[in-house]
């Protein structure tokens, strides 16, 4: 690690990667050597994951192998959805993905014959049908089936939701989303989850870091809070009226900026596009407008432009999403991300322990307490 003493690590290099580049100046975002714009218009989000985690795009044959794969692995452990229904109703939604991540765990553990590959493709296939058997059973009072044959994680997380097959917008709508949120480099959650494989720890235990640093707001849930803040303005006049005073209060406002990212953020581009898609498809133009009059101000007043957060929040509502489920689906995708990472930090693995700057007092004189004042 090289010695820099900047605030949060920015800029230091931690180690070595050959699965994302990030902000890299003449390269942008890439998954192993193709770029995003590519993979999103191009690609399903099951080959993307398969890049990920195998490490190189899939041929037809390996593709439609590893979709059916993904199907059978879709049903839970009826231990595991008794452990779902006790959680309760009110439960933050990132803690029920990590509860029902770690009770998977004590009942599929890890072993020589049970592997990081089959259990990157089990919670792959299985993290939509944990959140929403809990989600009917406590908010519709239903238990769902999660035996759908639908044919993507997109198509399928949606069908589940719905309760009936989604229409084709919306399931490519989701399937690029997926593809935008599913790998970031070492980013917080990501890297949480290395220290935890480099102390050769169990896949499951590496994947549970992970989503509890995702559920801290500096790095997931921005585009829940982003929602929250488009909801407040009527029309974009008063969005910008509204941003302003917020502003000049110094309040955040999230969804804007990037501790990587200079000029743009790629991923935003691309599901900006689909935002005005389909406000134009809903024939609902006003939350677009206002996004539109949030971001013009925040450009004018902080030289701050979007981040894949921002226009995903638009994106979630229009395909008719919960918002408390805004940071779980992009556990959804990450789960790819930090698989690739886990396998990756495992294949070349050295104990992750920086050193810290100590700031303390200097060396003191020990008093025996019936001597202290």
């Amino acid at each position: 690690m090289k010695d820099k003493k900047i605030g949060g690590l920015a800029e230091v290099v931690a180690g070595q990667s050959a699965i994302s580049t990030v902000g890299q100046e003449g390269i942008g975002l890439t998954y192993r050597g193709y770029a995003i714009e590519d993979l999103a218009s191009q690609c399903s989000f099951e080959e993307v994951a398969y890049l990920l985690i195998h490490g190189h795009l899939p041929t037809i044959r390996e593709l439609t192998e590893f979709k059916l794969r993904l199907i059978v692995l879709r049903e839970l452990p009826v231990v595991l959805k008794k452990v779902l229904e006790d959680i309760p109703a009110n439960a933050n939604f990132m803690d029920v993905l990590r509860t029902g991540c770690s009770m998977l765990g004590t009942l599929e553990p890890e072993t020589k014959e049970y592997g990081q590959i089959k259990i990157a493709e089990r919670l792959l296939a299985c993290l939509p049908t944990i959140l929403l058997y809990w989600y009917h059973f406590h908010k519709t009072g239903k238990r769902i089936e999660p035996m759908v044959r639908a044919d993507s994680i997109a198509a399928y997380f949606l069908q589940l939701l719905y309760e009936k097959p989604a229409e084709s917008i919306y399931v490519n709508c989701i399937n690029t989303s997926l593809i935008l949120y599913a790998e970031h480099e070492f980013n917080a959650s990501t890297f949480a989850a290395r220290v935890t494989a480099s102390t050769l720890s169990d896949f499951y235990s590496a994947i549970v870091s992970a989503i509890g640093t995702l559920k801290g707001s500096l790095h997931g849930g921005a585009n829940e809070f982003a929602m929250r803040l488009i909801k407040k303005f009527d029309t974009p006049m008063a969005a910008k009226e509204g941003v302003r005073q917020m502003l000049a209060k110094k309040e955040l406002i999230m969804g804007f900026g990037h501790r990587v990212y200079r000029l743009s953020d790629p991923r935003s581009i691309i599901i900006k596009q689909w935002s005005e898609k389909l406000a134009d498809y809903t024939h609902d133009k006003s939350l677009f407008s206002i996004s539109l009059a949030v971001e013009e101000i925040m450009w004018e007043e902080k030289k701050l432009f979007p981040n894949l957060d921002f226009y995903s929040a638009s994106v979630y509502h229009f395909c008719h999403i919960p918002t408390e489920m805004f940071t779980p689906l992009f556990v959804m995708a990450r789960v790819a991300g930090w698989s690739a990472h886990i396998i990756e930090q495992r294949a070349n693995n050295k104990l992750i322990r920086p050193t810290s700057e100590y700031i303390g007092p200097t060396p003191k004189e020990f008093v025996a307490i019936e001597q202290r004042q």
